[in-house]
């Protein structure tokens, strides 16, 4: 079994280039398969949740190659309608070739997804939108079959909940449907603006990302194209939080600093210095950080649930009490045992989390609960005193690339075994 070791107490610095953006870069790889042509989707990161996808395009009948950065979907064509119960659990994303299946061969065939465990997730409204546009829908033991005569028809849509999932599986439904599909409450998360960029480059007609309301006018065909992943914006609240935790000055390069609006206040009121300029952010922490007084996860453009573990871990050190409210997902704090054995000092009451900021954390074995989670105990390793022993690292590879030779590079005492 792999595990992360890392020597805590050592500020980073230097600087590092994030990676594409994990959640722009599943959506468009879907995306991909409603395609007639070869799609050359760039800055495209290696991780395993990638490499997932890459096999169930490879499984559905599509060539797909990686040469360097770039991962290239050519050859071959859809030939399949269904994705094996093995491929499914590799990833909780993979529920989003549903609509793209649906759309390119008026069939879809999976089982539920996998994933990490974050609590309740359910698929219903990603179901029901699919019956509005004329989908038969069945679910027999753990199996979701899905079939439309001729093609799916536009259809007015509105969400209950800003759902990501169901704004990213509505489109790719919509982009080649008969007549006009309009999504109210949609997603406005800027992976979102990054897949219909995607789409509209192939040919769809779309309007309205990073809008409350979008409209998808259906087309005959899309085509190949080329296209860059946005940078990866939790991979940057993820260094940024490393740097201030280890008390350390850093330049983060590639970022999009609009996308960090709801973070970067959080790392001002901790007493960090942040500049930003021409795609670089640069982070000095104080000799002690201070508390932040409340996080509420809310759905962009408010502070992302994904962000949640890694910032309560920099919390862990701050002085004072900081206040976490969840919204998201019910799940969303397995890591707060593992924070615990090193020290910190967090309670929680349903959906709260208080962290009464704590001198030094000290390091010890821990496991990674999930992605996020992961990251935190990351994070929270560089600030301890002593070694700590990440076990469940599968967890982490699914979201950074490359994490322990990046942190590496910045001074990190951190090695892979």
């Amino acid at each position: 079994m792999k595990k992360l070791i890392i020597d805590g107490g050592f500020p980073l610095g230097g600087s590092v280039k994030l990676q594409g953006a994990k959640n722009s870069a599943l959506p468009i790889l879907a995306a991909t398969i409603l395609c007639d042509g070869e799609c050359c989707i760039d800055s495209c990161p290696r991780l395993s949740d990638c490499d997932a996808s890459m096999d169930i395009i490879r499984y559905l009948g599509r060539g797909v190659r990686r040469e360097d950065n770039c991962v290239i979907i050519g050859d071959g064509s859809i030939s399949r309608y269904d994705i094996p119960e093995s491929l499914m659990r590799e990833m909780r994303s993979s529920i989003i070739f549903l609509g793209a299946l649906i759309a390119k061969t008026g069939h879809a065939s999976v089982s539920f997804p996998g994933g990490c465990e974050l609590g309740p997730r359910p698929i219903d409204l990603h179901i029901s939108a699919f019956r509005q546009m004329g989908v038969t829908v069945s679910e027999n033991h753990g199996l979701i079959d899905c079939t439309v005569r001729g093609k799916l028809k536009g259809a007015t849509i509105s969400l209950p909940f800003p759902s990501v999932g169901a704004t990213e599986n509505i489109i790719l439904a919509a982009v080649t449907a008969k007549g006009t599909t309009v999504i109210s409450n949609a997603a406005r998360e800027p992976e979102i603006t990054d897949l219909v960029c995607f789409l509209v480059n192939c040919g769809a007609r779309i309007c309205g990302a990073g809008e409350s309301t979008i409209t998808i006018e259906g087309v005959e065909r899309l085509d190949g194209t080329y296209h860059r992943i946005i940078p990866d914006r939790i991979e940057a609240v993820t260094y940024m939080s490393a740097v201030a935790a280890s008390g350390g000055s850093a330049e983060l390069r590639g970022a999009v600093p609009e996308h960090l609006r709801a973070v970067v206040p959080i790392f001002e009121e901790m007493g960090c210095n942040i500049v930003s300029h021409d795609g670089i952010i640069r982070l000095t922490a104080p000799k002690r950080l201070g508390a932040v007084k409340y996080i509420r996860t809310m759905p962009y453009p408010g502070f992302p649930t994904d962000a949640q573990a890694i910032v309560m871990a920099v919390a862990t050190v701050c002085g004072g009490t900081s206040i976490f409210v969840e919204t998201i997902f019910s799940g969303r704090y397995r890591h707060v045992d593992e924070l615990r054995r090193m020290g910190a000092n967090i309670k929680i009451e349903d959906r709260v989390a208080i962290v009464e900021g704590v001198n030094s954390l000290s390091g010890t074995s821990v496991d990674s609960t999930d992605l996020r989670g992961g990251a935190a105990l990351i994070v929270a390793a560089l600030a301890a005193e002593g070694r700590t022993e990440i076990s469940s690292v599968h967890h982490i590879d699914r979201g950074y690339e490359n994490i322990e030779n990046k942190l590496s590079s910045m001074g990190a005492k951190i090695k892979r075994v």
